[in-house]
């Protein structure tokens, strides 16, 4: 079997790229933190090298969020099969 060119949107779509770099780790990290965390942030403010992190890998932070609430769901249904 030997490979082949994606279709459709993953065309062009590299997988080595994927989160290679601190800052696109670091927003993924951000924002599945901030999901998963839920009590009140330490500092009132990001600092600006963390907001223009997030702001320049605005998908990688979006998909940590989506990445916390996903972990919450898995969360919750381990509980419930243990406890009911």
């Amino acid at each position: 079997m030997s490979y082949q060119t994606p279709r459709g949107f993953l065309r062009g779509i590299e997988l080595s790229h994927f989160m290679d770099t601190y800052a696109e780790f670091h927003a993924f990290a951000q924002g599945f933190c901030e999901v998963l965390c839920p009590w009140p942030p330490r500092h009132a403010e990001m600092s600006e090298d963390l907001k223009k992190q997030v702001t320049d890998d605005h998908h990688y932070y979006m998909l940590g969020r989506a990445a916390g609430i996903l972990a919450w769901l898995t969360i919750c249904c381990v509980i419930k099969l243990v406890l009911f």
